[in-house]
């Protein structure tokens, strides 16, 4: 009848974007040092208004992200067989199939795929002091893909660097305030892969539902396919399309919370009804697992924080914890 037309409709009702809504900041001048300050107060203003920036000048080579997007593809069109050898692990490396993540426990599934891996060092180590990391699980069958995953993540890393040295900045704090424990980063990056959503999709049913994200930063990498939608502070779903050249980079929950809610994390979601095939390449960049969460470092001993100290880790591991069925499945099994 016509309430579940009606329904169906409130999937997929997205306002075309004013072009100004998202800013694009070229962090060229804070990378090269000619500007940082203005790129800082650019930064600044972005994630105060809606929390997400599309960002040029990021430095990231064409030749990476391409070689990048390759490997992901050959991973996701491989037999599930041999996907099924780098099956997720209960640290949260590998292969999640589709229906494997849901944002929340009342929400349909997920129609996606992804593979996670984690920071490790030159010898392919990775450090083993958190439940949330532990051995990245690279595929026999295509020893390419930890190449080409690990120059991507260097790559991403630095930019993430970049602009939380700008966030710094814009704060009035020294520019290297958020990254004084980063060498050992609890960043995850990921490879997601949405297929083309079927025209009879249930209503309710995203390639991502509605979600904030976890950590500190999230930079994406968008293709040409579209498909990410952005809240605004009226609650309507905005499109954000790609802009060729551009990350697009987003405020994720642990920033809100380190900067006292200043700096927004704002829902968004992913509708795929390109009838394409899209692929993302993401890093969730979160620093050392010990780093203190504390708005109080930034405004002073006599601000007012709303939410106690906590360390990136410990925050961490709680909202895995709430957010991922297999998870929740082990802990009961255990």
């Amino acid at each position: 009848g016509p309430y579940t037309r009606r329904a169906q409709m409130t999937t997929a009702t997205v306002k075309t974007i004013d072009p100004d809504t998202i800013p694009i900041v070229d962090i060229g001048p804070l990378r090269d040092g000619s500007d940082p300050k203005g790129v800082a107060q650019a930064l600044h203003a972005a994630s105060k208004g809606l929390g997400f920036i599309y960002i040029r000048g990021h430095g990231i080579p064409d030749d990476v992200i391409g070689a990048a997007r390759e490997a992901a593809f050959r991973f996701f069109r491989a037999p599930v067989a041999d996907k099924e050898t780098v099956r997720v692990s209960s640290r949260h490396r590998g292969w999640i199939g589709v229906g494997g993540a849901k944002m929340d426990d009342d929400a349909v599934a997920d129609l996606k795929e992804s593979f996670l891996w984690g920071f490790q060092d030159a010898d392919g180590h990775t450090p083993d002091d958190h439940p949330l990391r532990g051995p990245n699980r690279w595929p026999a069958f295509d020893p390419a893909l930890e190449i080409h995953a690990m120059r991507y993540f260097h790559h991403a890393h630095e930019v993430a660097h970049h602009l939380m040295r700008g966030f710094a900045l814009g704060l009035d704090r020294e520019e290297d305030f958020f990254l004084r424990t980063a060498d050992r980063p609890l960043s995850r990056g990921s490879f997601v892969y949405y297929p083309a959503q079927p025209a009879d999709a249930a209503d309710g049913q995203f390639g991502v539902s509605p979600h904030t994200d976890f950590g500190v930063l999230t930079v994406l990498c968008q293709d040409s396919v579209g498909g990410l939608h952005i809240q605004d502070a009226r609650g309507d779903w905005i499109h954000a399309p790609p802009i060729d050249g551009t990350l697009i980079v987003n405020v994720a929950d642990l920033l809100a919370r380190w900067t006292g809610g200043a700096y927004r994390s704002t829902p968004h979601r992913v509708v795929n009804a390109s009838g394409q095939e899209r692929l993302s390449l993401v890093l969730a960049y979160d620093p050392n697992p010990e780093t203190m969460i504390d708005a109080r470092e930034i405004f002073g001993a006599g601000y007012d924080a709303c939410e106690e100290p906590i360390t990136c880790g410990d925050y961490l591991v709680w909202r895995f914890d709430r957010a991922f069925s297999y998870r929740k499945a082990e802990a009961e099994t255990a």
